[in-house]
């Protein structure tokens, strides 16, 4: 636990607490204790508010609604997720034998709730303080790049308006395949307009891969 603990720059008073926060239900459930649920719980609100705090002291210029916009592309999964890997938080997580066998070490949602969890762990052992230092630090850079593009319309939004310039027409999107594994999984889509094909995508996600065909789309449009 030191080299985690070194990673993330605090040093725990109650260790147990933070192999609390790195239990998963898998590995819970086989040995009979606690797992890191509840942490994640009370994380999760510890970040909703340390990034809302953070956004109205440091964004002047946002609206509230604009702020809301940037927290939800923040406090995400994929952000989180992202911080556990940079501090390798997958070395360090317990989980039950079926659950590691099948690459739970690397699945985001797992290890963006450890992220939580954790950022609980170090508000029960050192104060909102230690919790607000390792929030900010690990995502005053996203929250920056988000507050950018917060105005800015997304491509599937644009290619909508500039195809229904000139009336109705009927825009579909279709996952045509998924792959990798679940864990790392990619997306192929493509964007049809009154049934004829636009463009394609790729994208690690249903979402990502759209707005890259829409994005595709609008290059070949103009």
């Amino acid at each position: 636990m030191e080299a985690l603990e070194e990673n993330i720059g605090y040093k725990f008073t109650n260790e147990k607490l933070l192999k609390k926060a790195l239990t998963h239900t898998s590995y819970a459930y086989e040995n009979g204790i606690e797992s890191n649920e509840k942490l994640e719980y009370l994380g999760d609100s510890i970040l909703e508010f340390i990034s809302s705090e953070y956004l109205y002291n440091n964004y002047k210029n946002l609206k509230e609604g604009e702020m809301t916009k940037v927290r939800a592309t923040v406090v995400c999964e994929k952000s989180l997720y992202k911080v556990a890997k940079k501090h390798n938080f997958s070395d360090f997580l317990y989980l039950g034998k079926s659950e590691r066998l099948s690459g739970g070490e690397d699945r985001p949602a797992i290890l963006a709730d450890s992220v939580e969890a954790v950022i609980a762990a170090m508000y029960l052992d050192g104060g909102i303080e230690v919790a607000k230092k390792f929030i900010i630090d690990n995502l005053k850079d996203e929250i920056e790049i988000a507050s950018k593009n917060v105005g800015q319309k997304d491509y599937k939004t644009v290619l909508q308006e500039k195809l229904q310039g000139h009336g109705d027409v009927l825009i579909k999107y279709t996952i045509l395949k998924e792959m990798g594994p679940d864990h790392d999984k990619t997306f192929e889509a493509q964007v049809e307009c009154n049934n004829k094909r636009l463009a394609i995508g790729v994208g690690k996600s249903k979402k990502q891969a759209e707005m890259e065909a829409a994005r595709k789309a609008l290059e070949n449009l103009k």
